[in-house]
């Protein structure tokens, strides 16, 4: 057996600090498989729709357009345009412990909604396809705050089947599933509230 191999076998990431022939790196986390999913899309805007939605209005009756706009080293931004309303966001953050997940509400003026920021953080490895975000102690207070205690024990899901991404919330009583076309890049929409063109 080489020492690369041995290397390999024993989860060494030996690529790192040796020179060996045949070197592989050690596969990614499941969090950071995740993150690295959104980089073929980065800067694109695709076209979504509502495809479970067990208590329906109106609101999501127009059309849905997903931005990832911003693809930094640890941090994506997707704003989220339903019909004119530009005010939501999207924040996938990687942080020590897994991956934090925020939906950024703003107004037209760029002030923050009374309900933003609000989210959850991964307390699992989840797969590489799919990440799981419970709601956090944060938003619990939040939503608390706001007479919205119903949203204490909302779940929101992000995961990729081939070239459709899903956002889903789920909280018992309540669906809720967009599915995102990756399929084929759109025409970006305007810059989303408190952004700069």
């Amino acid at each position: 057996m080489t020492l690369s191999s041995l290397l390999y076998k024993a989860g060494f990431v030996a690529c790192a600090t040796l020179t060996v022939a045949g070197c592989q790196p050690s596969s990614q986390s499941p969090h950071d498989a995740f993150m690295a999913k959104f980089q073929p899309y980065c800067g694109k805007a695709y076209a979504a729709e509502v495809v479970a939605d067990n208590q329906p209005s109106d609101a999501w009756q127009q059309d849905l357009v997903v931005h990832i706009r911003d693809c930094e080293a640890n941090v994506i931004r997707m704003p989220l345009h339903v019909g004119e309303d530009r005010s939501r966001t999207w924040v996938l953050t990687r942080t020590e412990q897994g991956i934090d997940f925020q939906h950024i509400h703003l107004h037209e003026d760029g002030t923050p909604d009374d309900v933003s920021p609000y989210g959850g953080h991964t307390v699992a490895s989840g797969e590489a396809n799919m990440q799981a975000f419970p709601v956090d102690e944060a938003s619990k207070a939040l939503f608390t705050l706001n007479g919205l205690d119903v949203s204490t024990a909302n779940t929101w899901i992000i995961s990729f089947e081939g070239e459709t991404m899903y956002y889903e919330l789920t909280r018992p009583g309540r669906e809720f599933r967009v599915a995102v076309d990756l399929s084929q890049p759109i025409a970006e929409p305007p810059a989303a509230w408190g952004y700069n063109p």
